[in-house]
């Protein structure tokens, strides 16, 4: 048996999303804050019995921020249960309680946990006319958390997660309608008190690994502990009874040395001189403190591990960081394994963020050898190296959408070669395709290099900082990566970037031409062909998906960041690629020639001759503030970031107008103006078009104009 299907609505920072799980492993990745601790948690509530009490103590802090107003809105953790086990006891348990009955035995099961109004409110709520909106307020701002109550419920048929269900189910607060049915059949059953799928199950939560030396220092969170008090109750007294009786001879052998006698003799007659005796202790003594009960015995071991090849053994508080985490992380899987031999309903083991501090080969292993039978293993993770091992049928991404958490299936409706190549393609570089807020797509390795370059050095931000992921995809195919990106699977904004690869020189045959000539005619034909041919492909491609976007170099890259204004970098690259002066100034006059033909020609002349990727590196060294990004990057970039915040563009005219130099040439107050409307601008008093106009004045041209729009 394992959990299918996970619902949330509106609990926490999830308004309303679906999980999808797998037998088997399943990995869960996602920005910070995105919903990863809270979704653990929401399993927890229904599954860990540690976590049991705190499903019937959810509070108004519980409800998703959203909502504004929660007063009347329920919270709703659905859990989904698949390949129900044919056991006869464990049929009757979904049978009585949660089950969905296919051919007289149980399939799918469903197990909710609903936190809604009571049965009076929920009443008053169905007596209000419709579109009595005062009755509604005023009867809402009665409503505490108080008057909330939780219940378990099996059998249900809603889809929850649907927006009209759930209006049918709670009601229409906009216009007021709600259900006079108080507890609709659809929501499934009540589960009977005696009856709890928690005290079923083998369910372990191993907790994110902050600071494993204090966790091993606590009674109820040292694993080693927890451990040691399972296996001190299956001790045979008889094998323990002589070893009890040595710690009982050595604690009186050390309580008669004659040095602990006068100790106590000292102590009793100075607290007699202090206090007299009619306030002295009536007793007083002092003994060994090695227990001498068995169990206690037991448990009193600790651990010690040696990393290194000495023979050292040390307590943990002495490991690297890694070496603890991995050691705790052991012990919590040794601790699934004791619980999974003794229960056979279901086995889940929730861990979160296994990487920290652990050597990445560790983690890919760790991924892959984390194996157990009829048991489901959820991960969350931040780490590209588990991901890259990851099953990408077993992935749910979270993403945020401004103060709401959503989630991905990324390959939800695509057919199983599609899949396939897709988790091929995935490595550990790739894979952080799946981390991003948004993607660009190239596929060459001079766009890899010279874009971030260009966008950190001209706008003064990283991608990273954007949230930006650019992945060179080199031969696999725009359209099998893209694919991923779709309403159906990961709905984040995916921009593709590649060459048109129109000519730059005239291609039509001349009889004077030579064969170089001839040939480069020719090939140069066909490139344009291609390029159209591309373009027409992936245009079609993207019709219809308002989460992929096309942009288009004209020709190339190289000869298009000529053109673009950055002649004098591919002049200052020169040197690298050629020695003899007399190339390099018939090479620096082509590109200063503001002629395509010749400049183009020799640019890619260049890259071919220094190799694309090694040559992007040399000019990568050379970009400045000064430099130009070509119009149809600074497109993507920002088309794909999406709305830029007015913060980010406020930071961007900052950079911009300090590596302007203009304050040293024109004087120190040159900005002043222009200042005073970024700190409007900032505040929301002016718009868009007004600091446009006004940086525009004292930056005429300036690269940042081409973003502002943006903003």
């Amino acid at each position: 048996m394992h959990i299918s299907r996970v619902q949330l609505v509106n609990y926490r920072n999830f308004a309303n999303a679906t999980f999808r799980f797998n037998a088997g492993i399943n990995t869960i990745i996602g920005e910070n804050g995105s919903g990863k601790t809270n979704l653990f948690r929401a399993i927890r509530l229904m599954l860990d019995d540690d976590m049991l009490r705190w499903a019937h103590k959810l509070d108004d802090g519980d409800f998703h921020r959203g909502l504004g107003n929660w007063r009347g809105h329920w919270i709703i953790i659905s859990l989904e249960f698949s390949e129900v086990s044919q056991d006869e006891a464990i049929q009757a348990l979904f049978l009585h309680g949660t089950g969905v009955v296919e051919n007289e035995q149980i399939g799918t099961a469903t197990y909710n946990l609903i936190f809604r109004p009571n049965a009076a409110i929920r009443a008053k709520l169905g007596e209000l006319e419709m579109g009595d909106q005062a009755g509604l307020e005023a009867l809402r701002r009665t409503i505490t958390i108080d008057d909330y109550e939780p219940v378990f419920t099996g059998k249900s048929t809603a889809d929850f997660a649907d927006p009209a269900v759930y209006q049918s189910l709670v009601g229409n607060f906009d216009t007021v309608e709600f259900p006079d049915e108080l507890s609709p059949p659809e929501i499934g059953g009540r589960m009977p008190a005696v009856l709890s799928v928690s005290k079923e199950v083998c369910f372990t939560f191993v907790q994110a690994l902050r600071d494993v030396v204090s966790e091993f220092q606590g009674q109820r969170t040292n694993p080693l502990l927890t451990l040691l008090r399972g296996k001190s109750g299956e001790l045979d007294a008889d094998t323990l009874d002589p070893i009890t009786q040595r710690v009982k001879d050595l604690n009186e052998a050390i309580e008669g040395l004659p040095d602990v006698g006068e100790m106590r003799s000292h102590i009793r007659q100075t607290i007699r001189d202090a206090a007299g005796e009619a306030y002295s202790p009536a007793r007083l003594s002092i003994r060994s403190g090695v227990p001498t009960e068995a169990d206690k015995l037991f448990q009193s071991l600790k651990l010690f591990v040696g990393e290194t090849d000495d023979e050292y053994e040390g307590a943990i508080h002495e490991l690297s960081l890694g070496g603890a985490n991995l050691i705790f992380l052991t012990l919590k899987l040794l601790e699934f394994k004791y619980q999974q031999a003794k229960r056979a309903c279901a086995n889940f083991l929730l861990i979160e963020e296994p990487e920290a501090h652990i050597h990445t080969h560790i983690q890919k292993t760790l991924f892959d050898k984390l194996t157990y039978p009829d048991t489901q293993v959820i991960y969350s993770t931040h780490s590209t190296q588990i991901s890259e091992v990851s099953n990408v049928e077993n992935v749910n991404i979270l993403g945020r959408d401004g103060g709401r958490c959503e989630s991905y299936q990324p390959t939800a409706g695509l057919a199983t070669p599609a899949i396939r190549s897709i988790q091929r393609y995935l490595d550990a570089v790739r894979s952080n395709l799946l981390f991003a807020k948004s993607v660009i797509l190239v596929e060459g390795d001079a766009e890899e290099i010279l874009i971030p370059a260009l966008i950190k050095e001209v706008y003064g931000v990283s991608l990273d900082e954007l949230g930006i992921s650019l992945v060179n995809i080199r031969s696999t195919g725009f359209e099998n990566v893209a694919v991923l990106f779709h309403d159906q699977r990961i709905r984040k904004r995916c921009a593709i970037i590649t060459d048109l690869d129109a000519a730059f020189f005239d291609l039509a045959p001349d009889m004077l031409d030579t064969d170089d000539e001839t040939r480069a005619k020719e090939r140069a034909t066909a490139s344009q062909n291609a390029g159209a041919a591309r373009r027409a492909r992936l245009t079609a491609f993207i019709d219809g998906n308002d989460w992929q976007s096309l942009h288009l170099a004209p020709h190339t890259f190289e000869v298009d960041f000529v053109a673009a204004g950055n002649v004098e970098i591919a002049v200052a690259a020169l040197p690298t690629v050629y020695v003899d002066p007399a190339t390099i100034a018939t090479a620096t006059n082509e590109l200063r020639s503001n002629n395509a033909a010749l400049y183009g020609t020799r640019i890619l002349t260049m890259a071919k001759s220094a190799g694309k990727g090694w040559f992007a590196i040399q000019l990568a060294k050379l970009i400045t503030p000064t430099a130009r990004i070509p119009a149809y990057i600074s497109e993507a970039v920002f088309t794909t970031h999406g709305r830029l915040s007015r913060a980010v563009a406020t930071n961007i005219i900052e950079y911009r107008m300090l590596k302007s130099g203009l304050p040293e040439l024109l004087g120190d107050d040159y900005f002043d103006e222009v200042r005073a409307l970024v700190r409007q601008f900032s505040n929301k008093e002016i718009d868009t078009q007004a600091i446009i106009a006004g940086v525009g004045a004292v930056l005429p041209g300036d690269a940042v104009l081409d973003v502002l729009g943006y903003a």
